[in-house]
């Protein structure tokens, strides 16, 4: 095998196996539980223990239907942790830095750069952002503080009914981004096939729930630190309620 024959497998494999851990990435977002409203970390059904991650959430905002800053805040409980929406926030947000992650050939990740694990066939650095619409907005939903990565309806009226079509367009560090990858329905179908926004950062979707919808978008972007990690993940969500009919 040359050299270039070396390196052009090499590169494949490469991006492959940095597919494979962009499509079983964890996130975070916001969702009803007894009656409250609590900041969640995992992937699909899988709702992992945000207790002991409570460390690494960088930032919790609140903010009205027309952007405005309104006070709120998290409470840690000993199995959740709630937001505080006494201000009643029309938007929440949050930030959490997940560190930095070390894939090994056998398919176990451990939380090291890639100076400590030589033989990581991908190294991650891992932020996760999260907002929620809380009902309807009376404005075009902004860009947020702190959300590197933001998924934004183009619209501000949200649909009323799953199968709907939905806009959205997807931000980094505030410019529209080609090639994010989006996921339609977080929770339920979290294995579903990757849509790609395009040049103006814009893909349209169908709205998959009439309930809770989480919608995913994921990036990756130049290392921070390259003797660390080959890339850094940013994994934003963008959740929402559509209520059903009356009872």
């Amino acid at each position: 095998m040359n050299n270039i024959t070396k390196l052009f497998t090499t590169t494949v494999l490469a991006a492959s196996l940095l597919a494979s851990a962009v499509s079983h990435a964890h996130g975070i977002w916001f969702a009803q539980r007894n009656n409250q409203l609590a900041l969640l970390y995992g992937i699909g059904a899988d709702d992992l223990d945000m207790v002991k991650r409570y460390s690494m959430v960088k930032s919790i905002a609140g903010f009205d239907a027309g952007g405005k800053p309104v006070p709120t805040s998290l409470i840690k409980t000993d199995h959740l942790i709630l937001v505080d929406t006494e201000n009643q926030p029309a938007l929440v947000a949050a930030v959490l830095d997940n560190g930095t992650w070390s894939k090994t050939p056998e398919g176990k990740w451990l939380k090291k750069g890639k100076d400590e694990v030589p033989e990581a066939v991908v190294s991650e650095q891992n932020y996760k952002y999260a907002v929620l619409i809380r009902g309807q907005l009376s404005a075009l939903l902004p860009l947020l503080p702190g959300q590197t990565l933001q998924i934004l309806p183009v619209d501000a009226t949200l649909p009323a009914l799953l199968g709907q079509s939905m806009k959205l367009r997807v931000m980094y560090q505030g410019k529209p981004v080609a090639g994010a990858r989006v996921l339609h329905d977080w929770i339920n179908d979290p294995d579903s096939e990757q849509l790609k926004t395009a040049a103006d950062g814009t893909v349209t979707i169908k709205v998959r729930n009439q309930g809770l919808n989480v919608i995913v978008a994921i990036f990756n972007s130049a290392p921070e630190d390259p003797k660390k990690t080959n890339t850094v993940e940013h994994l934003a969500s963008l959740s929402f309620v559509l209520p059903h009919a009356p009872e």
